[in-house]
């Protein structure tokens, strides 16, 4: 078995600390899209949980939405329900805020605790995967699990 990347590693081990026993799995091709990942996993696209991170531009800090893969994050609503409007996070705010570069952002595990939204489209699915920590790397879990480590608000995203 292959070493991992280091920030995959890192990303295992952060899982580890936390209790969880998902284990990081690290792909030959790209995973830095949801069409990427479904591809590299042999799994439809819908059961990809993409990390989004926005910027809530009111009180300047970073938003992760967790959304099906195949949906299209409606920004407005977001907006309305969390009373703020969103703005672009560009690749220096999103690894300044995660620890991680756009594309490997996984839901969980970052510098700071991140106000996290999951797409509710998520939880028709027993298993989903989720970046984790390189463009390559994903691990498994169920949506009950991703709220449980990320302590995010199931919420439409569409």
């Amino acid at each position: 078995m292959t070493k991992l990347k280091e920030s995959a590693q890192q990303f295992q081990h952060k899982l580890i600390e936390l209790g969880y026993s998902n284990k990081v799995i690290e792909l030959p091709n790209s995973t830095r899209t949801a069409k990427e990942a479904a591809e590299a996993i042999g799994c439809e696209v819908n059961h990809i949980a993409k990390s989004i991170i926005f910027r809530l531009k009111r009180v300047d800090k970073p938003l992760l939405v967790v959304a099906c893969g195949a949906n299209r994050i409606n920004e407005k609503q977001i907006k309305a329900h969390l009373n703020d409007t969103l703005g672009k996070a560009d690749a220096d705010f999103v690894r300044e805020q995660t620890g991680y570069v756009i594309g490997g952002v996984p839901p969980l595990g970052h510098k700071e605790q991140i106000i996290t939204l999951i797409d509710e489209d998520l939880f028709q699915y027993g298993k989903i995967w989720a970046a984790a920590g390189h463009p390559k790397a994903v691990f498994p879990l169920t949506p009950d699990e991703l709220v449980e480590m990320t302590n995010g608000e199931v919420v439409c995203v569409i």
